[in-house]
């Protein structure tokens, strides 16, 4: 009897971790992300949200005169890169502006390159209207405060795998393996 018990524990357990990998940001329900095209503010061409499938990819919302969240997730976007080695080329980073009026294409080079950003980098950039359109799909809110020149907005980072779904969310606040953790699982999953 307690032979049989344990066996039974045992192929449980087995056949569990052959699942996919637990995410430790905030999971999300594997929907489809919603699609988009903006203007990358770095190469100038336009970049559509699906055809980046095949690899996966880490969203922010950013501004480039951002004094606080927004260099912390820049930051982490490129520890990222250098942590996951050879495994960055099958990841895509990718910021959408949440400053219109700010974020030209000479602010995003700037910005970019002040944070070592360039390899497998988006930072798209789009009128009002084109912007607030993406923002409403990813519950981005993005208002200016007193004196225009700061912008609040949420910092969500989302992280969606090579089929297009969204899987999880993490914030420039949760520990810093977080993201690069979840990369890697979600990297693992889509070689299986």
């Amino acid at each position: 009897m307690i032979r049989a018990f344990v066996l039974a524990l045992v192929c449980a357990l087995v056949i569990s971790s052959c699942g996919e990998d637990h995410l430790l940001g905030t999971e999300l329900e594997k929907n489809a992300a919603p699609d988009f095209t903006l203007t990358d503010g770095v190469s100038g061409k336009s970049i559509t949200l699906s055809s980046l499938r095949k690899s996966t990819v880490a969203l922010a919302f950013l501004y480039t005169r951002c004094p606080d969240v927004c260099p912390l997730t820049a930051g982490q976007f490129r520890a990222a890169q250098r942590s996951l080695g050879d495994s960055a080329s099958k990841v895509e980073f990718v910021a959408v502006s949440v400053d219109p009026e700010g974020d030209t294409p000479a602010t995003v080079r700037e910005f970019s390159s002040l944070h070592d950003l360039s390899d497998r980098w988006h930072y798209l950039i789009g009128p009002r209207a084109q912007l607030e359109a993406v923002w409403a799909l990813y519950g981005i809110g993005s208002f200016a405060s007193s004196g225009a020149r700061a912008v609040e907005h949420n910092d969500a980072i989302y992280l969606i795998d090579s089929r297009g779904r969204e899987r999880a969310i993490v914030h420039s606040s949760d520990p810093p393996n977080w993201l690069l953790d979840d990369l890697r699982a979600l990297i693992r999953e889509s070689s299986d």
